[in-house]
């Protein structure tokens, strides 16, 4: 049983843009009998779709027994107005700064990842979530393409925005800025949506400690990780003065398992399209200043030790 309420696993789609704490976020999914992953979508991101999709099959391998049967979509390659952006600079030129990854064990499926959204949305109505922790640009096109998709879609849970400052610009987290048109049609469809933001994500650093008790597990999946974000942690050491990197993604899958260890907020959330500086910024009402419907639940406050107690024992589960 779910915490939802719901009777058997919760039906989710992840959808992102792999990226290294995209992979540690869908391995602590796929690990979790919380969750039944239908499938991954994967959209332009962290790094070119070539790679993201690419990055998608590695970390279903990785997953093990996990994986099998579970599969991955191609998406959206580019944004849909403004120009291709990339964090490769956090990420890695492939994405995956690890050593010794196993390769994919299955291809890509030849359907594109906006249609396998809405004919599975169709196929489970009010059943299937949408965890998202990239750009928004594949739920964006399912939702154009199917007007119908937002009420019949149980929830999205995305990783991005802040209720405060950006990462990618000063306003800007890197999620939105690299397809603030795709948000705003997803923050404006009406669909049940919870945002994770750097405002929580940035509490849930990957410090010393943490990556030496995932690599502690003895399992390739904690040694991966560890990995991962031991190379992450010299970004945000150089950029932020941080003891590690933060855990943007996993937290946001986590807030799909235990939506508990989260404190939210239902508040009214714009996005900011206009070139400028607040191009791609959330903009928060956090104080109900604002008339507009509210259109999100927003985490506010996060119990970080207790979400990283449960990544551990969640990949401790994987081979």
């Amino acid at each position: 049983m779910n915490t939802s309420g719901q009777s058997g696993p919760l039906k989710v789609i992840l959808d992102g843009d792999p990226g290294l704490d995209d992979a540690v976020a869908w391995l602590l999914a796929l690990a979790s009998p919380e969750v039944e992953v239908l499938g991954i979508t994967v959209t332009h991101g962290n790094v070119g779709l070539p790679l993201t999709v690419h990055n998608a099959g590695v970390t279903l391998a990785l997953a093990g027994a996990a994986g099998e049967g579970v599969p991955y979509f191609a998406g959206a390659q580019e944004p849909l107005v403004r120009d291709l952006v990339t964090a490769a600079a956090v990420h890695g030129d492939s994405g995956l700064p690890a050593g010794g990854l196993p390769q994919p064990v299955r291809a890509p499926e030849p359907e594109h990842a906006t249609a396998f959204i809405i004919r599975t949305v169709r196929e489970h109505p009010h059943a299937v979530t949408l965890l998202a922790s990239g750009p928004l640009t594949n739920l964006a096109l399912a939702f154009r393409l199917a007007p119908e998709l937002p009420e019949l879609v149980k929830e999205v849970v995305w990783m991005g925005g802040s209720t405060t400052g950006g990462n990618a610009t000063p306003a800007a987290e890197f999620n939105v800025l690299a397809d603030p048109h795709a948000a705003q049609i997803v923050f404006e469809s009406g669909v049940p949506l919870r945002m994770v933001g750097l405002n929580v994500t940035m509490q849930c650093i990957a410090d010393p400690d943490r990556i030496a008790a995932l690599r502690g597990l003895g399992n390739r999946a904690g040694a991966v990780s560890s990995e991962l974000l031991t190379f992450y942690a010299g970004v945000y050491k150089k950029r932020y003065g941080l003891s590690g990197g933060a855990l943007h993604d996993p937290l946001a899958a986590a807030a799909v398992i235990r939506p508990d260890l989260l404190d939210w907020q239902d508040m009214r959330v714009d996005i900011d399209v206009q070139e400028g500086l607040n191009f791609g910024r959330t903009v928060c009402d956090l104080h109900g200043s604002s008339q507009a419907r509210k259109n999100a639940r927003v985490a506010v406050g996060v119990r970080d030790a207790a979400f990283f107690a449960l990544l551990l024992e969640r990949l401790g589960r994987l081979p």
